[in-house]
């Protein structure tokens, strides 16, 4: 009797429960839009036609007015990146001894603004005490280093004495210039451990209007300033090291709406050195990874924009997040990279961009 009981239980409990089919018209009655019954065609039955439409791209398209000439001299004499926002200085509290740059000896080029001075004062702030910032003027260079080290001192971060700035002079486009700067950094410190190559311009131009001598001067320094870098930093690193390649996000998107095709391929090339590298020095020790900031405010930024007001808001509007970056937004990147917390890292590239390329 118990087991007719239980039987006719399910039965009718089977026959109350609503059907799959039945449970999925209902979501699709309370959804604002219903599967269609049938397929709207044309008068020549093309169910396509009424999409193919062709429209003036608002989004992604170049506007061919826009050019950009990289400054041959800066009037403003702020480093380019913000010193005292955000977190700096020393950090007391539990953290990865890993991440410390103590007793590293570093090498920043592009070093004497912008996002290379930035990441020269990071190395420092990380507890490293031998930095080289290397720039195109020599006084410009030697000048970065007087005051990253009178900052550290004055902001009682470091003593009299204690850190070894080195500012030098250097043509990264120059390959005999790239190895005097190198067998300079030998003579003083002998040996390299961490290497970042931030020097590189960027010039906006359409195809047809792009001065041939400029795009090959962009790409002498971008990518064989970058190339013959790499290869002098990687002599002085017997035991191993660090060389990070500050590439772009441009080098795996397209800007718009400015026009720069020369300054996209250039840093496609980075990203593509920086694995090839990777792969090929990793019995050495050596690992070689890419940096890819997207838009920062620099020196370079603020003059781009204060040429080009419109292209602020049409950069905020494609970068998720909202905002450009500021300099310190990649200090942790570059630490990473450049540290031995980042042992086992190699070949890689380290986006940083407010999730611009994500979309």
């Amino acid at each position: 009797m118990s087991l007719l009981r239980s039987a006719l239980t399910n039965v009718s409990r089977t026959s109350l429960r609503p059907s799959a089919s039945a449970v999925s018209r209902v979501a699709i009655a309370s959804r604002g839009y219903t599967t269609p019954t049938h397929v709207r065609r044309d008068k020549n039955g093309d169910p396509f036609e009424e999409h193919r439409v062709e429209v003036e791209p608002k989004i992604a398209s170049i506007d061919e007015s826009i050019t950009f000439e990289h400054p041959k001299k800066w009037a403003d004499k702020h480093p380019g990146h913000d010193m005292t926002k955000g977190d700096f200085g020393r950090h007391t509290k539990r953290t990865l001894a890993s991440f410390s740059m103590d007793g590293k000896v570093c090498l920043v080029t592009g070093a004497a603004r912008g996002l290379g001075n930035m990441m020269a004062r990071t190395f420092v702030e990380s507890g490293a005490n031998a930095i080289v910032l290397v720039d195109l003027k020599k006084d410009e260079a030697e000048k970065a280093a007087e005051d990253l080290v009178k900052w550290f001192v004055e902001n009682g971060e470091a003593e009299e004495g204690e850190i070894q700035a080195l500012g030098l002079g250097c043509d990264v486009s120059d390959e005999n210039s790239v190895a005097k700067v190198f067998e300079t950094v030998k003579e003083k410190f002998g040996r390299l451990d961490a290497c970042v190559t931030a020097a590189g311009i960027v010039e906006n131009y359409v195809a047809h209007e792009y001065p041939t001598q400029k795009i090959k001067k962009l790409l002498d320094i971008n990518i064989m300033g970058t190339w013959y870098c790499a290869l002098e930093a990687a002599k002085l690193m017997p035991e191993g090291g660090s060389i990070t390649l500050v590439g772009s996000m441009s080098g795996s998107i397209v800007n718009v709406p400015q026009p720069q095709t020369p300054y996209n391929f250039s840093k496609a090339g980075v990203r593509h050195m920086a694995r090839s590298l990777a792969v090929e020095w990793a019995a050495k020790g050596i690992r070689v990874n890419c940096l890819a900031p997207g838009y920062t405010l620099t020196n370079l930024t603020k003059v781009i924009l204060d040429a080009n007001p419109v292209l602020r808001d049409e950069w905020l509007h494609r970068i998720p997040m909202g905002r450009l970056a500021d300099p310190s937004d990649l200090k942790g990147a570059v630490i990473y990279l450049a540290s031995d917390s980042s042992k086992y890292t190699t070949g890689a590239e380290i986006v940083v961009d407010g999730g611009y390329t994500c979309l």
